[in-house]
């Protein structure tokens, strides 16, 4: 995937938040609505991610030796149990690492 792809789709969802979340804008939306669009940024990153783990250049990894999976995975499980956001992350760094020079 392209960076400038990358950047459009960022710009895309900081755009939707940002015109639909900001308080002094005098947009109003219904509730039911206001809720869906926090979600726009997990969605687009698995949408983005997920190709990224399950997939290489076209062709499904194996489940069992997939280092982006178990790295997925293990960054998933360790960011629920910590709840520090740059721990969980430089963790999932060194487990990710360490899978691939496995």
């Amino acid at each position: 995937m392209s960076g400038a792809l990358l950047f459009a789709l960022a710009g895309i969802v900081f755009f939707n938040r940002y015109l639909f979340l900001e308080p002094r804008l005098p947009i109003r939306l219904p509730a039911l609505v206001q809720q869906a669009l926090k979600y726009s940024a997990p969605c687009l990153l698995t949408a983005i991610c997920g190709p990224i783990i399950l997939m290489d250049h076209g062709i499904v990894r194996p489940l069992d030796d997939n280092p982006y999976l178990w790295g997925a995975l293990f960054s998933v499980i360790i960011a629920f149990f910590i709840r520090n956001m740059l721990l969980a992350v430089v963790l999932s760094l060194i487990f990710f690492a360490l899978l691939l020079s496995l």
